[in-house]
């Protein structure tokens, strides 16, 4: 047998009482599913085990009803009830050799407590995190026993339910013992407060309850922030952070480090590289002589096993990457590393948590589908026919379309108008921050190549009457969207008048057009577009007028967690900001904008207009089809679908879904659109 470079990445580890079977550890994320969607959330797991990941972890695990987190939907442990919801995803996980990990977890005055309306606690007296108008209680010696007896009940209802690993958790700045550990939160003067180690003293506390009840069945890990980023003003790796290292170095089975806050931790491809955390948490395998583990969103191999060769890290953790593609050890251990599903950092994975729904990948159409509709990410329904398929349209969606039918056994003929194939991406990916977006292309195409039952055909636009001609059974129309330029969006629900002014599209600006300054700027996108083309634009020594209709730049990406960068971006660059108007008419360099509050009207001059308001589906094929639907039977027609941005204009992974959907779709006899299993969560309470 010849050794493979990655051989290091198969080698077991011990964690305490447990061995996990390979470094690859899939750590504490958020899914959106939690409690309240059990199987799942216990499915998507299973997954993840069955993919290779030697340790499969939950995400934030509320102990007590004082941390209730709603309206996100997390794990719970509150009490006796919850322990079947938490055996149903240790015995997916289990099944398939991989240890099961659990992140407990009090989050103090940042739980928003709206459910359980119980009063938060903190170290001392203070205002909520949230804008609720009520504050955090600072706790008595009391309230810190009470909270030592709440993660000691969770502790041991996690070894009933059969967890392998329990967490420690101080790896945000959103839980307890990180407010006890941060100084600006912990003004205590009694023993849990002043020094570095009083204010560790809670963590040592609940670390040594944590491994009293854990024993021998279990190995308790320790998640922990060792910088926030914050300079003088919290912890930093080369002070506070190394101490607490030191002070409890071989305390825990197992350290998992990272950077605080979430943002910083889970970082868009925006705005940082694979391994942008090691320069921080690289000293921590120097004090401990306990396994550490620690994520960087790794998606190449080689990059991982430079990571423990250099002694950077024992075991490879992923939240993103694990997400994307469930089977990444897998292809790593059977050397199709050209079929990894890379990561491309964009966040959408993050929203489903923070809007409170399932979670879901641009990469991995297949995410939070997995119980809910029966989607695996390497599996799929062979075809129901000998039918051939002509998709037209090379975009993510089209070409996520092809290669899941192809995987079914189709014959599939693509027919993109363009020379190359990627639709929106090929301009897109080319914005500053957003070349990591070219992997959705990259793959598929990739992937696609490798298909003896699938044709390409490029610098190939076809009409109805060519399609109605060519004899193909099945036709997917993805000729995708463009962007509109008369100003109709979320506000404007009719054009607006323009006249005498240079009017612009995202497409255009992104070809490489560069308008004359000043250029106003509309965003009521609320996404990445007009903050990216602004900041483009700036960088190109044009002045730019960035008015948007929201009261924060790009307020939808709070929820990829990128919000309070663009804003920055944009300030730091000194580009005028107009917040809460919106363009409703632009004449002779004139522009007439709207409160969205008073509806007051104000003037501004600029000669440029570039507005990034809302698409049109480029849906006239689709139609023209339709037209001629009398004629399909005769044609050998049995279905013409619009698929992507040209059915519907929305995200990329909208598209990528939509485009995987219609591929599982073609020969069933229901709507998978409507048609998935519903939760019923009783019938767990039975089984167990």
């Amino acid at each position: 047998m010849v050794n493979s470079p990655y051989d290091i990445l198969f080698e077991p580890v011990k964690i305490g009482p447990k061995v996990t079977k390979n470094r690859f550890y899939q750590v504490p994320h958020c899914n959106g599913m939690g409690h309240r969607w059990p199987k799942s959330m216990a499915e998507m797991r299973g997954i993840k085990a069955e993919g290779g990941w030697g340790v499969v972890c939950t995400e934030e695990c509320e102990i007590h009803p004082s941390s209730d987190l709603s309206s996100s939907t997390l794990m719970r442990l509150w009490d006796d009830s919850d322990i079947p919801t938490h055996a149903l995803m240790v015995e997916k996980v289990q099944e398939h050799g991989a240890l099961a990990g659990l992140q407990m977890a009090h989050n103090g005055f940042c739980a928003s407590n709206r459910f359980s309306r119980i009063p938060q606690l903190a170290p001392t007296a203070r205002a909520t995190r949230y804008d609720d108008p009520m504050q955090a209680r600072g706790m008595d010696k009391q309230d810190i026993k009470n909270l030592r007896q709440w993660y000691k009940n969770a502790a041991k209802r996690a070894i009933t339910a059969g967890y392998d690993i329990l967490y420690v958790y101080a790896g945000h700045n959103l839980t307890i013992l990180m407010h006890f550990l941060a100084s600006r939160y912990n003004q205590r003067t009694d023993e849990y407060g002043g020094s570095l180690k009083n204010r560790a003293r809670l963590i040592r506390e609940i670390l040594e309850d944590t491994k009293e009840i854990a024993g021998d069945k279990a190995a308790v890990a320790f998640r922990f922030a060792v910088d926030e980023l914050m300079g003088v003003d919290g912890i930093r790796c080369e002070e506070e952070g190394r101490e607490i290292v030191e002070l409890l170095a071989d305390l825990p089975d197992l350290w998992d480090v990272n950077i605080s806050n979430w943002d910083n931790d889970s970082l868009t491809s925006r705005f940082g590289q694979e391994g942008h955390q090691e320069p921080y948490i690289d000293f921590v395998k120097k004090i401990t002589k306990k396994p550490v583990v620690g994520v960087g969103r790794f998606t190449s191999p080689d990059a991982m096993v430079s990571q423990i060769r250099r002694g950077v890290l024992d075991l490879i953790g992923a939240a993103r990457p694990s997400i994307a593609d469930p089977f990444l050890p897998r292809k790593i251990e059977l050397g199709k590393l050209d079929e990894i599903r890379e990561c491309i950092g964009c966040n959408i994975c993050t929203s489903g948590d923070l809007l409170g729904v399932p979670i879901r990948c641009t990469q991995n159409p297949t995410m939070g589908e997995e119980w809910r509709k029966g989607w695996h990410p390497e599996k799929v329904a062979p075809a129901g026919s000998t039918d051939n398929i002509l998709i037209v349209g090379g975009g993510p969606a089209g070409l996520e379309c092809a290669l899941t039918l192809s995987n079914r056994g189709y014959d599939v003929t693509i027919a993109e108008k363009e020379m190359t194939t990627g639709g929106r991406l090929n301009l897109e990916a080319k914005l500053p921050g957003l070349a990591a977006w070219r992997r959705v292309i990259d793959y598929r195409s990739y992937m696609l190549s490798q298909k003896a039952n699938v044709n390409i055909y490029l610098d190939s636009e076809l009409g109805a009457d060519d399609i109605m001609d060519f004899g193909f059974q099945h036709v997917m129309i993805a000729t995708g969207s463009q962007w509109r330029i008369d100003g109709v969006g979320r506000e404007n629900n009719f054009p607006i008048t323009i006249h005498d002014v240079d009017v612009y599209s995202p497409e255009q600006i992104m070809a490489g057009s560069i308008p004359k300054g000043p250029v106003l700027i509309f965003d009521d996108d609320h996404y990445y577009m007009a903050n990216t083309l602004a900041e483009m634009l700036h960088d190109k020594g044009i002045e730019v007028i960035y008015v948007t209709s929201s009261d924060k730049i790009a307020s939808w990406t709070e929820n990829t967690l990128e919000q309070s960068k663009i804003q920055s971006n944009i300030i730091n660059r000194d580009i005028r900001l107009i917040r809460n108007h919106f363009v409703i008419k632009a004449r002779n360099g004139q522009f007439t904008l709207k409160c969205t509050y008073t509806g007051r009207e104000r003037i501004v001059e600029a000669q440029s207009f570039l507005p990034v308001t809302s698409r049109k589906p480029n849906d006239a094929l689709y139609n023209d089809m339709m037209s001629k639907q009398d004629d399909f039977a005769a044609k050998g027609i049995k279905s013409v679908t619009c698929i992507g941005d040209s059915y519907s204009p929305s995200t990329i992974a909208a598209a990528v879904y939509h485009g995987h959907l219609a591929a599982r779709q073609l020969d069933e006899k229901k709507d998978l659109w409507t048609d998935f299993k519903r939760e019923n969560t009783s019938k767990i309470m039975a089984k167990f």
